[in-house]
């Protein structure tokens, strides 16, 4: 929030309200109370008195009670607000105005009216600093517990309507926008040492100071605490109360329309909200305990804002003072220098919690509730975490005692401690081992720092995406030349048509076929006709213009060629495209059809993902990266194809190569979620760190039930130092994971009742009970954890047995990265992972380190990993499959055989099944096993069939002497993918041995022009070429 420039502190600003020129009347009027008789049957006169900060405003005349209940009073009166006055703003913001129904009893002989309290009403005044000049409130009367009638009439429901009004706002509209309202509510402390007591007078107070502008503090003192022995939980949701002891009737405590809900021990800020805490509070809440329940407010100016802010990031750790004090005794007179003395010695079992208040610098924040540890007051460890020198209940007792209801300003907020600690030293320690907590809540009406809105993170990321603009459509050019000889060819062949027709008359269906002799002499003949009538020249210049502008717009040659070999090459090449085109042109004539220039492809999408994947397995990056090329030029507007290229590129160093696809993808749909996170991720990769904050942020705003979106800013937060944002961010994962689990829970349970079975099963429960929801386990968050990231110890290994994962937001994450090939978030969302699991690391988690190791090159790592996985879940496919490629890639190719056996021997396939079976058929081809490789290569072509799989059965059955099959198997491979050389060179082996000449002449051909790299068989083509005497045309 903006400080304005008048406003930004200073020696003579106000602690932390506006000033006002001069006072402000406010007007209350008690118009009249309903349903009296619901309090007392029989009341017939009565009273109100309206009371405001301790001080009586008035009481109206008597009035008669009607039948119906209804007492008229229209009674007005009123109070003065000012900034010096004793009704200032911070009264009003947290005082009610409190409003006492008093019967009055009829007049006996000899005395005076008998007048008792039957029931109070209050009403928050609040709304008058919120920008509101007049409210009309209809208060509910509460019944004060001495009248008989609460006895007789325990549902009340009473009331007053009371209007209050002033002639103009108390705070501007400019002061209510810069400022802010900080409202703390104190609930309990629980587990409190054992040796409080419920018998004896003794006052439990929490104290806790918030930095006003300029030098000022303000004292917020929460008094009276009610010690409450074992028994039931406190309810829930229940009324704050007010911090006052002046109301009579109990009810008229709690705060209209405020409540404390509580909530999920995960969903707070404090320090006891992991899982292993969570019996520890449960049992806690029943057990001894002292329990405010009150609400304390005050108005925040801008400058008293900006003080906060700065405070806040200077020093995250604010400390709320707990202590117990004896009631004093019930002497008159002046208080002598002795008593003075003892007073601090009436201080007993001093206490501490910290809270951090960083989570309000977050954005969009404003409210901070959790259980916070009490320890023992310590000057040394109390100024070493908040950098506060003095004690509120020790140093600064006298502004304690001056403050009214417990509220008070210290202008001495920074000096050292002018007493020394008398405290009763026998209560060290005692807290810590009692594991005493404090339950408290401090919120704001707007937040410290706003959140960045939906349209400015659009902007931001159009800004950072920046797509180039589309240059309108060309009409000339390359594409329009050609288009032009077509047009023109097909022209010239309806005319030299039409001459035929004029020569020889068309020739019918059902006349037969003509011989060929004859239409040698037809063609002789319209030659001849065409020549000596000067049309074949005619029409030859008419195709010239259209030639001479394809040689200058489509081969850009606009000068003389420098030789005659040059000039013979560029007409051969030429020849060959007039010819091709020709030949289209003809073709959409004759039959009628647009024929396109450029044939279906083969290959669809999906198998094009599949060849580059292969490509990749075998190290051949080149041909990967043209496979990807092709499967966006196949389809530019492809999202998933130009997030499949980045991904690529991210894995193999290229960064910004992979940024300009992810930016292309999210160009195409800029509400596409995963496109926003992997340009975060990249990002982060190029050390843009600010470019992925927003990206994150836009991704969480645009989704804000994806698991994965959340847990990955949280991590992006992490490598930041910003543990607070990422603790939120993991937090509101596990919130919606949870969510998820328990829709999945209900939808199990729905479909028990109908005696169906669920098509697809929720989520493992860890620990087999099926009335229990998989517990989310928690990452860590703060910096002395995160340090244990590197440091941890391996946990013991599991008992082997089919083990179901852990339903963990990180896993979610980590199988999300590793398809995008995020290997550093993956390290990060695994070291969380290890730490938050109980029992030590899953299958799943060493087959994800296996991964990361393996795609580092690092094999003795990784095989470490692949054997804890084995002897955790022996039965996992995943797991023999992994091992597998391990031993492939280390060229241990007896026991890849064995992995690979075991994957095939399961009733489940693993994931990746198609490299198992390439693998494996290849291990088979190189022991000579060629009627099981044959098998394995089918099980492929079966599973998703490539050119590879093709290629395998091709070789399996040329090797057993299958020629027919071996040619049919290698055509299907060539149909996936005519460049593959090893494919052109087995066909050529298989035409040497069918004797067929020209065709091996083309396949060998083809075989040395795509670059045959198998040594060995480019020495087989040779032998069997020189065996049969053919087929190498160079020889």
């Amino acid at each position: 929030m903006e400080v304005p420039a008048e406003l930004a502190g200073g020696k003579d600003a106000a602690a932390s309200l506006p000033s006002m020129s001069q006072p402000i009347p406010v007007e209350i009027t008690v118009v009249k109370a309903q349903d009296l008789k619901t309090l007392k049957s029989n009341v017939l006169v009565t009273l109100v008195r309206v009371e405001y900060n301790g001080e009586v405003l008035g009481d109206s005349p008597k009035t008669g009670v009607l039948p119906s209940g209804t007492a008229e009073y229209n009674f007005s009166t009123s109070f003065e607000c000012s900034p010096d006055g004793p009704n200032s703003l911070e009264v009003i913001v947290q005082k009610p105005l409190l409003l006492t129904v008093l019967e009055v009893g009829p007049r006996e002989k000899k005395k005076t009216e008998k007048i008792t309290p039957l029931g109070q009403a209050v009403v928050d005044l609040l709304p008058l600093l919120q920008g509101v000049r007049s409210l009309k409130v209809f208060a509910p009367l509460y019944a004060v517990p001495a009248s008989s009638s609460e006895k007789l009439h325990p549902k009340a429901t009473g009331g007053l309507e009371v209007t209050v009004s002033t002639k103009e706002l108390l705070l501007s509209a400019t002061q209510f926008s810069s400022g802010n309202l900080l409202s703390i509510t104190m609930e309990a402390a629980y587990s409190v040492p054992g040796v409080f007591t419920v018998e004896g007078q003794q006052n439990y107070m929490a104290c806790l100071q918030i930095p006003a502008a300029g030098e000022k503090e303000l004292l917020l003192l929460f008094q009276n605490g009610i010690l409450k022995a074992d028994g039931e939980k406190e309810p829930l949701p229940r009324p704050k109360n007010w911090p006052l002891g002046t109301i009579l009737a109990p009810g008229a405590l709690a705060i209209p329309n405020s409540f404390i809900v509580g909530g999920p021990y995960e969903d707070e800020d404090g320090d006891l909200t992991r899982s292993k805490d969570r019996e520890f509070r449960r049992q806690a809440e029943s057990t001894k305990r002292i329990v405010w329940d009150t609400e304390r407010r005050c108005y925040l100016d801008a400058a008293a804002v900006a003080v906060l802010q700065k405070r806040i990031a200077e020093c995250r750790y604010w400390p709320v003072e707990l202590c117990k004090m004896s009631m004093a005794s019930g002497g008159k007179g002046k208080t002598s220098k002795a008593d003075k003395g003892d007073e601090d010695k009436q201080i007993a079992f001093h206490g501490v919690a910290y809270v951090n208040m960083m989570h309000l610098l977050c954005p969009g924040v404003k409210q901070i509730r959790g259980a916070f540890r009490v320890f023992s007051y310590q000057d040394g460890e109390v100024f070493e975490k908040t950098r506060i020198q003095h004690s509120i209940f020790r140093d600064l007792r006298s502004q304690l005692s001056l403050a009214k209801e417990g509220l008070g300003t210290s202008p001495v907020s920074r000096a050292a401690p002018t007493k020394a600690q008398k405290e009763d030293k026998d209560s060290s320690g005692t807290y810590s081992e009692a594991g005493t907590f404090l339950v408290m809540e401090i919120k704001l009406d707007r937040p410290l720092v706003p959140k960045r809105p939906r349209e400015e993170l659009v902007r931001r990321v159009k800004e950072m995406i920046h797509p180039k603009p589309e240059l309108p459509p060309w009409t000339g050019g390359a594409k329009k030349a050609v288009e032009a000889y077509e047009k023109c060819v097909t022209s010239v062949a309806a005319a030299i048509l039409r001459e035929y027709h004029e020569l020889f008359g068309k020739q019918l269906p059902d006349q037969g076929v003509i011989d060929h002799g004859t239409l040698e002499e037809q063609r002789r003949q319209l030659n001849y006709e065409l020549n000596t009538s000067g049309k074949y020249f005619a029409f030859k210049e008419q195709l010239k213009h259209s030639v001479v502008k394809i040689v200058r717009e489509k081969y850009l040659k606009t000068e003389a060629f420098e030789n005659q070999g040059q000039l013979q090459e560029f007409l051969s090449e030429l020849y060959v495209f007039l010819v091709g085109h020709m030949h289209i042109a003809l073709n959409k004539l004759l039959s009628g059809e647009d024929v396109s220039s450029t044939p279906t492809p083969c290959a669809t999408n999906k198998q094009l993902l599949l060849f580059a994947r292969e490509a990749e397995a075998n190290r051949d990056l080149k041909l990967a990266s043209l496979f990807y090329s092709q499967r966006i030029a196949q389809d530019q507007c492809s999202i998933q194809s130009w997030l499949d290229y980045g991904a690529f590129c991210l894995l193999h160093k290229d960064a910004t190569k992979a940024q300009e696809c992810f930016k292309k993808a999210l160009c195409l749909d800029p509400q596409h979620t995963q496109s926003l996170l992997l340009c975060g991720i990249v990002a982060v990769k190029l050390q843009h760190y600010e470019e992925a904050e927003i990206f994150f942020e836009d991704a969480c705003c645009l989704e804000p039930s994806s698991i994965i979106a959340w847990t990955l800013s949280g991590l992006f937060y992490e490598l930041q130092n910003n543990y607070i944002r990422a603790e939120r961010n993991f937090r509101e994962a596990k919130k919606l994971l949870q969510a998820q689990l328990e829709e999945e829970r209900r939808i199990l349970e729905a479909a028990e009742a109908e005696g169906k079975k669920p098509s697809t099963a929720p989520e493992e429960i860890p620990d087999g009970s099926a009335d229990k929801l998989p517990e989310v386990v928690e990452g860590v968050t703060s910096k002395e954890k995160a340090t244990a990231l590197q440091e941890a110890p391996e946990a013991p290994c599991l008992a082997p047995g089919p083990q179901p994962p852990p339903c963990t937001i990180f896993m979610k994450t980590v199988e999300f990265l590793m398809k995008v090939n995020a290997v550093r978030f993956v390290h990060k969302a695994l070291a969380h992972e290890l730490l938050s699991l109980q029992g030590g690391p899953t299958c799943a988690y060493y087959l994800a380190l296996a991964w990361t190791y393996s795609l580092q090159e690092d094999l003795p790592r990784c095989e470490e990993c692949v054997c804890e996985a084995i002897r955790i879940d022996p039965t996992n496919p995943n797991v023999w499959a992994q091992k597998g490629h391990l031993c492939y890639l280390k060229k241990d190719f007896d026991k890849a055989k064995n992995c690979y056996e075991q994957v095939i021997s399961f009733v489940e396939d693993a994931v990746d099944m198609h490299f198992v079976y390439l693998r494996l058929g290849s291990i088979y081809l190189e022991e000579k096993e060629y009627g099981r490789a044959k098998q394995i290569y089918l099980l492929a072509c079966d599973n998703s069939a490539s050119c590879l799989t093709w290629l395998g059965v091709g070789i399996a059955c040329y090797r057993m002497k299958e020629m027919v099959e071996a040619e049919d198997a290698l055509s299907e491979a060539n149909a996936l993918n005519n460049t593959n050389a090893e494919v052109w060179g087995y066909l050529t082996l298989i035409c040497l041995h069918g004797g067929r000449q020209l065709e091996a002449e083309q396949c060998y051909k083809y075989t040395i022009k795509l670059g045959l790299k198998n040594s060995e068989l480019l020495q087989e083509i040779d032998a069997t070429q020189s065996r049969f005497g053919f087929g190498n045309p160079s020889l």
